[in-house]
């Protein structure tokens, strides 16, 4: 497998939009037309599909969802695929996707995160195209907040373009009503909190198993800088694939770097969500991973199970650097992952960073 990034987006390009999952109810169609004209303002022409009905929790039947998706990312005028949202079902388009097609064409950016997952993932896996594990469609009009890099700017990058990003150290707590509100565009980063070391640092298993994968790891105890290409997403969403060739890490590892595998936790409880981490680690999706990245959650606890217990609980056998309340779940601010992407994860007590090379 050869990675690939897209060729950057320039003034004038086409961003395609389409529902893969979830499509848009009513009422929030003043929120998606703020969003397609936050594009539309960077320059971008923007084509939103057939496929975007929002009254059910699927925008379409799966066979018009998968060719919709495929025709825009096989289409050379689409530069980028920028779905409003994820949803429940997109695994049911993996089967039904023209993978091999998509390996022989040019790649294409496509951009999201929770059920998007389901596809962008297996996207990189099995094509060698990277993708980006970011902000939604929706989420586009937001002011990206300091030391952060949105979508809009990575797609317009050159292969081999480095780019560092920091923790903001804050988050928001709740959701925003975009019924209520559809032209928002500043985040209320109202709660305190930067990146958390979860495993027993470099005196521990943890620093030995990490240099052996090649990923290096230095001291103090919290502290950690460790390299590898990143690969990821949802884990209520991925987990159904451990097992398939749609989640096959293999192959990325073959290239010869470790892997910094990330996660995120949209709403199972630390029960669910330790099985399914189980699930995957058995499975082999961990097996390549020099570092764990788990993003941050509002997911709840469970009786006797944190969310940081089971995660502990089902990696810590791993013996590599696990990182919790990365910005890269369902919790705002998004930090964008490409996946595929080169990539160094510093972090210590008073900063926290990735720094990402485009293929």
């Amino acid at each position: 497998m050869q990675l690939r990034s897209p060729a950057p987006l320039r003034p004038g390009d086409v961003v395609g939009v389409t529902s893969p999952s979830s499509g848009v109810d009513d009422r929030l169609r003043p929120r998606l037309e703020v969003a397609v004209d936050a594009v539309r303002r960077r320059g971008f022409e923007v084509e939103v599909g057939d496929c975007m009905e929002g009254s059910s929790h699927v925008s379409a039947p799966a066979e018009e969802r998968a060719a919709e998706l495929e025709r825009m990312l096989l289409d050379p005028r689409i530069r980028a695929v920028v779905p409003p949202w994820g949803g429940e079902t997109a695994i049911d388009l993996v089967g039904r996707l023209g993978w091999d097609r998509l390996a022989q064409a040019e790649p294409t950016w496509m951009v999201g995160f929770s059920d998007l997952a389901t596809l962008i993932t297996p996207l990189t896996l099995l094509t060698g195209w990277a993708s980006i594990h970011g902000s939604n469609l929706m989420d586009t009009p937001y002011r990206v907040p300091d030391g952060l890099v949105g979508w809009l700017d990575i797609v317009s990058l050159e292969p081999g373009t480095t780019l560092t990003q920091t923790s903001p150290r804050a988050w928001r707590k709740g959701l925003v009503d975009y019924v209520a509100h559809p032209g928002v565009d500043r985040y209320e980063l109202d709660q305190a909190g930067s990146w958390r070391r979860l495993d027993g640092g470099p005196d521990s298993l943890g620093g030995t198993a990490a240099a052996a994968r090649g990923g290096g790891v230095v001291g103090p105890s919290d502290s950690v800088e460790v390299s590898g290409r990143l690969i990821g997403g949802c884990l209520e969403t991925l987990a159904p694939l451990s097992g398939t060739p749609y989640l096959d890490t293999g192959r990325l590892a073959a290239l010869g770097d470790p892997l910094i595998v990330y996660v995120e936790v949209a709403e199972a409880d630390a029960f669910q969500a330790c099985r399914l981490l189980h699930g995957m680690r058995l499975a082999g999706f961990f097996e390549h991973a020099a570092a764990v990245l788990v993003g941050r959650t509002a997911a709840p606890d469970s009786p006797t199970l944190t969310q940081d217990e089971a995660v502990l609980d089902a990696l810590g056998e791993l013996g590599v650097p696990i990182l919790a309340d990365v910005e890269c779940g369902h919790v705002a601010p998004h930090l964008p992952l490409v996946n595929g992407a080169l990539a160094t994860v510093r972090h210590t007590p008073e900063v926290s960073s990735v720094t990402q090379t485009l293929a």
